[in-house]
């Protein structure tokens, strides 16, 4: 990245992302931790189950396993804030679409919270793209030695 404001923001962002991770593992350790094989099987989840145990193993609704491949990168600042951005705006509407299929307080909260740092990422990403392509359209002067 080449501002010291947009480095600070995505590395925030990222600590910030691996704690929604934990959030995220936790409910589902919580929501998991007593059930029988019977009950996994009765949820749907006996694949996983098989698989994995009681243990967290990080995949999408569809039962797709979480790989690196998900990340996008094209090493220009400006294409990877806009895929930062979509990324927010993905995450802020799976959020959404769980909170739909939750009636548990317990388990909506913690989503609810979730979503709205989405939204604050969205904003973050947004000031930093900003700044990103202020500088880059700066004129700058390099002086040799």
């Amino acid at each position: 990245m080449v501002t010291p404001q947009a480095i600070a923001t995505l590395n925030d962002i990222g600590t910030e992302e691996l704690a929604h991770l934990e959030m995220i593992g936790t409910i589902c350790h919580q929501l998991t931790q007593n059930a029988s094989p019977k009950e996994m099987q009765e949820a749907g989840m006996d694949a996983s189950y098989v698989d994995h145990g009681l243990g967290i193993h990080p995949h999408s609704a569809s039962g797709n396993a979480w790989t690196a491949a998900y990340i996008q990168s094209k090493g220009d600042p400006i294409t990877d804030l806009y895929e930062n951005l979509a990324a927010e705006q993905k995450a802020r509407s799976t959020y959404e679409y769980l909170l739909d299929l939750i009636d548990d307080p317990d388990v909506a909260d913690p989503i609810k919270f979730l979503r709205e740092r989405e939204i604050v990422h969205f904003q973050r990403f947004g000031e930093s793209l900003r700044c990103v392509q202020e500088y880059m359209d700066s004129k700058r002067i390099f002086y040799g030695k």
